[in-house]
């Protein structure tokens, strides 16, 4: 079965105009796939597993028994046909279908791989996006290890770059929404190296079993395609590398700073002078003037920066608590054992809901130091009842307060 993100992807690519093909192209599945998932709702979930299970995908196969006996024919012959393998197989006994017995072919025999290089993008189509940390050295002598975000548009050329604390999962999607913000919008895909804030695990065909959950929601809620480079081929993703390299030596590792105060205000400086001022190496023209027909193809955004929340899947334990981030959070008696989401905000702002309940808020102090743990009074307040939607914005909930939240 197609993934839930990839099932995504290709809505995404539908919805902006491309054609069968062109999807089928850019998905890597076949066009009959395409058509399918085009005509289906659009994706409300990234659960795969549980699409599998609602789906009743996963029985069987008829020709399975057979798997050693085709292992060993194609270790022979890689060249057989199908056909050939199936009269063989019906010599040996096979009296199942030949459809079942080609799927059982096709997932053993070895596939040859061609390298695609894409040279350039069409205004709006994807951007590329990667984490780097480089030794930052200052005018007293001193240096220190610097994490940043770098994000750039590749039809234009337009760079964005952020520092970062770290390069966590929270991290990453909080510096790409500012950055797609700072763009103007968001492109039709979004590419990435391989790292586990993006993709937990893949098979040896290269195709995703498990996404970041976290990170597929926001793409979910942005309506943002995602594309992985392939994994263990440093050729194919060195543009996406490049990124890093070309931000490390074209900045940091040409400057020297006073403070952290002076870095900032020079990366900013040096972000107007490559996006504005400065001909890009690659297109030998400006990207602001590239920008020009790129930013009308660029989407609107459908989450702002303030209003994106992180789905953080969260369990209320047998003694009442709640543990995120090292730090422990008491929560009401009655929802012991609970498991929901937990719904993180930009400034500290959470809330979790739960499906097994009536909808209610409760409130508790969010902790900031590590491994703290917060205990409220064994007298609760009454609870608060809340919509079906209801959730905690950063315009009503300070950074100084977590909610327990039930739908």
């Amino acid at each position: 079965m197609i993934d839930m993100l990839k099932r995504h992807e290709i809505q995404v690519l539908r919805r902006a105009g491309h054609s069968l093909p062109e999807v089928a192209k850019l998905a890597g599945v076949s066009v009959r796939s395409v058509q399918r998932v085009g005509d289906e709702p659009s994706v409300g979930h990234v659960d795969s597993e549980a699409e599998r299970v609602r789906r009743r995908i996963g029985r069987p196969s008829k020709a399975e028994p057979l798997r050693s006996f085709v292992v060993s024919l194609l270790a022979k012959e890689p060249k057989l046909l199908s056909l050939e393998v199936l009269r063989r197989a019906r010599l040996d006994g096979y009296d199942g279908g030949k459809s079942a017995l080609y799927e059982l072919i096709h997932s053993i025999r070895p596939k040859s791989v061609r390298l695609m290089t894409r040279f350039e993008g069409l205004p709006g189509e994807f951007t590329q996006h990667d984490f780097g940390e480089v030794d930052v050295h200052f005018l007293n002598g001193t240096k220190k290890r610097v994490h940043f975000f770098a994000s750039r548009l590749k039809y234009s050329r337009w760079v964005e770059v952020s520092l970062v604390p770290n390069q966590q999962v929270e991290t990453l999607t909080r510096a790409m929404v500012d950055h797609f913000a700072e763009m103007g919008g968001i492109p039709l895909l979004a590419v990435f190296d391989r790292p586990k804030t993006v993709a937990l695990t893949w098979g040896r065909d290269g195709q995703v079993t498990e996404w970041n959950s976290t990170f597929a929601g926001v793409a979910l809620d942005l309506g943002l395609g995602v594309e992985l480079c392939w994994p263990h081929c440093p050729e194919q993703k060195g543009t996406v590398e490049n990124l890093v390299k070309w931000v490390k030596g074209s900045f940091f590792k040409q400057r020297r700073f006073l403070d952290d105060e002076d870095l900032l205000s020079q990366l900013r400086e040096w972000l107007v002078e490559v996006n504005t001022r400065r001909p890009s190496r690659a297109t030998n023209v400006i990207p602001e003037e590239r920008m020009r027909d790129e930013r009308p193809r660029l989407r609107p955004l459908k989450v702002t920066p303030a209003q994106l929340a992180l789905r953080i899947p969260i369990t209320v334990g047998p003694t009442g608590m709640v543990l995120h981030d090292t730090h422990t959070y008491s929560m009401p008696p009655d929802s012991l054992g609970i498991p929901g989401t937990l719904y993180l905000y930009r400034g500290g702002c959470a809330s979790w809901r739960a499906a097994t309940r009536p909808s209610t808020v409760v409130s508790s102090a969010l902790l900031t130091s590590p491994c703290s743990r917060s205990t409220v009074p064994s007298a609760w307040p009454p609870l608060r009842a809340s919509g079906p939607s209801a959730t905690c914005s950063a315009s009503t909930c300070s950074g100084s307060a977590a909610s327990l939240s039930s739908t």
